[in-house]
Parts: structure tokens; sequence; C-alpha cells
């Protein structure tokens, strides 16, 4: 990662060796066509903090920074002898066996995972179909993000300004249950400043009959308020005069003009982060469920260690049912680059930290939430290693993880690749391996027939077909690596089946390294 150029802002250097510490060329010349960070920032100034504004709505964006502690950190440590959770059988001790269910707030799940508040950025809108009925058939919960309602131009209001119909909510409610089961996962609604002061929840519950409220209080990427892209001078006028703030003011007469002559081409939506305090809110999650929330959720950033107690200690004492904890680095949208960077606890240290709150919080005998992780996660093998890492051997205390860019990324390909395939301009070396055909190269079509039949490609959209398959992908992942530590439940595995590979993992995780792995076992073994 180089701090003058970025693939997020689309800048680069003009030379291989530039400055270590600024990022910049050793020698900066006049006669230089590449624009770095500096060179475009000069022409579009505030834009170069955020991803580049042209890839809105068809991208999503992270931080490209080692924070020197990663998952690859970790080592699984497979086991050869027994076995936990089945009968010691060669004939039922098979990977397929091992139960992978999960209960996160209260809610059943078929994989231990959550799509996480996905609002009202536009690559959540225009991938919605895929990402919430992809997610209704694998039995996950996927929770709607903030300002839905207040971005949606049909949304109507009443005297009071609370929303009584919002039809984008509504779409994407509606679009979930079409192909959930009532089992497994379920669809919440996010709720932040904008969304508390235009009544959003109530809407949600006694309207759509949401069960799942959550409340949100910032997230891995920022915790300066969520960013949407604005491209039409209409809609920016009536987001402020809806309430949100809109820079540059679209009401004023020479930045209309500006946008008419297209010096710039978009305006950015903000919206308010809330200023939490523990008693307001307590009696905010008390009032929630006397409104008719069944389900309250809670999700915020990765502040510093001192906050993050402040939020365990807030989520128990309100005894929230499910609390996600967003690590450092993450993001879907619109965060500023900077702050992906630079800003909050990356996602092993926060997990860290997280874990010696809640045992602290257990050990006086307080409530402890179902704790989700966020931040970075796109295999089994990290969601492996996040669970096991929280069980001290009393079952463990992250229950699961959190998924954004991953399951977007499943919906955009899987709609860009059927595209394709109607126009006849697959890659070959796809086009030759996997066929021309979505019905032959999503490899989980023959479950899906089963299932859904005709529906399939049609009010099944491809889009969900993708979603579906990399998350099918998941639950046999961790089947494999489950079984391969001779344990065939998901909450068996723990501690004892990792080994850190760095002394860093091991300072900070408190796990072993793998020459320090079970020394005394070792021992006992060969001495008797």
């Amino acid at each position: 990662m180089r701090e003058n150029a970025r693939t997020t802002s689309g800048t680069s250097v003009r030379v291989s060796d530039p400055s270590p510490l600024s990022g910049m060329c050793p020698l900066c010349i006049r006669e230089c066509k590449v624009l770095c960070e500096v060179g475009k920032s000069a022409f579009r100034g505030r834009e170069v903090l955020y991803p580049e504004p042209e890839k809105f709505g068809e991208s999503t964006a992270a931080s490209n920074k080692d924070y020197g502690l990663n998952w690859t950190d970790f080592q699984i440590m497979v086991e050869v002898r027994g076995t936990k959770g089945i009968e010691e059988d060669s004939d039922k001790a098979l990977f397929p066996n091992v139960d992978v269910f999960q209960t996160l707030g209260g809610i059943k799940v078929k994989i231990p995972v959550i799509i996480p508040g996905l609002g009202s950025t536009d690559v959540a809108r225009r991938n919605w179909l895929g990402l919430s009925i992809g997610a209704a058939i694998s039995g996950v919960i996927d929770v709607i993000g903030e300002n839905v309602c207040g971005m949606d131009e049909d949304a109507k209001f009443d005297s009071n300004g609370k929303v009584i119909d919002s039809p984008q909510l509504k779409f994407r409610v509606d679009h979930y249950r079409k192909f959930w089961d009532g089992k497994f996962g379920d669809i919440g609604v996010q709720t932040n400043v904008e969304d508390q002061r235009c009544g959003v929840a109530a809407y949600a519950i006694n309207t759509l009959g949401v069960n799942i409220i959550e409340r949100k209080w910032g997230q891995g990427a920022k915790n300066i308020g969520g960013e949407v892209r604005i491209y039409s001078l209409e809609k920016a006028i009536m987001l402020k005069k809806r309430g949100y703030v809109v820079i540059p003011d679209p009401e004023d007469a020479a930045v209309q003009e500006a946008f008419r002559k297209h010096v710039f081409d978009t305006f950015e939506r903000h919206s308010r982060v809330g200023m939490p305090e523990f008693g307001g809110f307590v009696e905010d999650i008390k009032r929630l469920r006397g409104e008719g929330a069944k389900k309250v959720f809670l999700k915020t950033g990765s502040p510093n260690p001192y906050a993050i107690a402040f939020i365990l200690k807030c989520a128990s004492a309100a005894r929230v049912d499910l609390l996600t904890l967003d690590g450092g680095g993450g993001g879907t949208g619109m965060s500023p680059v900077p702050m992906m960077q630079e800003c909050s606890t990356p996602t092993i240290y926060l997990e860290s930290i997280v874990l010696e709150a809640a045992r602290i919080l257990k050990k006086k005998g307080k409530f402890i939430p179902d704790i989700v992780i966020a931040g970075g996660f796109v295999n089994e093998t990290q969601i492996f290693k996040a669970i096991a890492m929280s069980n001290f051997g009393d079952g463990p205390i992250v229950k699961g993880v959190a998924m954004a860019r991953a399951p977007i990324t499943a919906a955009m390909k899987a709609d860009y690749f059927t595209k394709l395939a109607e126009a006849e301009d697959l890659p070959h070396a796809f086009r030759d391996r996997y066929s021309d055909d979505p019905s032959k190269f999503f490899i989980t079509m023959t479950d899906l027939k089963a299932r859904y039949g005709a529906a399939v490609g049609k009010e099944l959209p491809w889009t969900g077909v993708g979603v579906y398959t990399y998350f099918d992908r998941i639950k046999v992942g961790l089947q494999q690596l489950i079984a391969g530590c001779k344990k065939f439940r998901l909450d068996l595995i723990d501690r004892e089946d990792l080994a850190s590979l760095t002394p860093l993992a091991r300072d900070v995780a408190a796990i072993p390294m793998i020459h320090e792995y079970q020394r005394k076992a070792f021992e006992n073994i060969l001495e008797y």
C-alpha cells in the first residue's frame, strides 16, 4: 500500500521507487502526466478522499493496508484420533455429517453468517434481488441497512415527518420473504439517527411485519455516518429538505450552475452519527421492544479498546439479542479511503478485545448477547478461526461472522457473467470449461431445480443463484475443516484447534505457536 497511489482512488506514481515515507516520487517533475493522489487532488479535491466516484454503485471498496496481523497468521490444528459430536465410526465420521447450523440472536441459520446493513448505497440497491433471495434460500439473516426510507423518492410521510409508506423498503422486505421458508434466517431493518427521527422502526414493525430492528452506531470503515453519491439536483434538494446533510448545498444558485456545467457530477449525502449514552440506550431498546420488535440488534464499528468495553456494557445491560462489531478496514460503498486505511481497530485485534470484555462480564454473571464479528471475511477458514478463537471451553462467544463485500461480489459476478452469456461474449476459457449456459455453469443447479423448478433463472434470479452457490461453498468448506479436527458440531471447535504462526499472533490472541502447542501432552504420550 502506497500513501500517494491507490487503486481505490485511481492514482499511481511515475516511478517504481517512490519515497517510503511520503509515497511521492523522489524526483517530482512538472512535465508528468501521471496522476498521483497529490496531483489528482489538485483538480478534484475532496472527491479523491473516496473510492473512484465514477465506479459508485458498481463496485465495493475496502482498505488494502497490511495491519501486520491476519487470519493467515493462525493455523488450524487437525486431529488424527477420536471424534467429538458423532460416534467414533469411520462410516459416520464423514464431513457432510458436520452440523454447521447456528442460532444468531435467537434465530436459526443454516450457516453462521449474517449479511449486515446494506442500505441506501447504489451497489446494495442494484444487487438487492440477488442478495436478499440468495440469503433467504441459504437460510441466513439479511439486514436492510440505513436510510432506505429517507432515500426513497416515492416514500410518503405524515404531518409529523413519520414515514407511512416506502415502496423501496417494502420491496426489500418482500423479496426476501418471497423465498424465505420461515424457519431459517429472517429479514431485519437497520436504523440510524435519521431513520429514528422519521419512525422507520415503527413502520417496519407495524406495516411490513418485520421482526428484527437493528440500531446502528458506526462501522469499521468509518464512524462519520452513512454516505452516498447523488446524481440528480432535484433529488439532492429533496434529501436536504428531508433533513440530510448534502454537500455542496444543492439550494445554492452558484452550486446549481456548476452542477449544470459539469464542474462536478455528484452530490454527497451524509447522515448523522448517534451520540450513545448508557441509560438512554437501555431505555431505547425497551421502547423498541414495546413497539413490537421481536428481536433487537446493535451494530457498531471498531473504536478504541475502552469504547469497545462501553459497547459491550451497553449491549449487556439492554440485553440486545445480537451485537455486530465491525473490524477496521472493511467497506462496501462510499467510505473515505483514508478512514478505511487508518482508522478503527483491525478485525483480529478487535475480536481479542471483545473476548476480553465478554469474559469479564461473564465472570460477573452479566448477560452476554450473541456476538458477530465483521471486517473482511471472505471464506470458511477465516470463519472457523474467528469462532474457534472465541471458545475457551464453554462454547463460542463469537457465534458467527458478518459478510457484505463477498456476497455483493457473488451477486455482481453472477449478473455480469449471465449477461455475457446472453451476449455470447463470455471469456473463452470460462465458456470452454463451464459452458455458455447458466443452467450448467452454476454447480448448484441440480439442488435448486429440485427445490424451485422453473422459477430458477426467472423469479429466482441468477444473482440469487450466485449468492446461494457462494454460501454453499462456505458451508461445505466449514464442514471439511471441522471434520479435519475430528469434531462434528460447529460449537465444538475451540482455541485448542488453533496455533499461532507468528509471535505477534501469539501475543494478541494468547494462542501458542506451533512449536509450543500442547507440549505437556506431547511429552506425556512419549513417556508413558
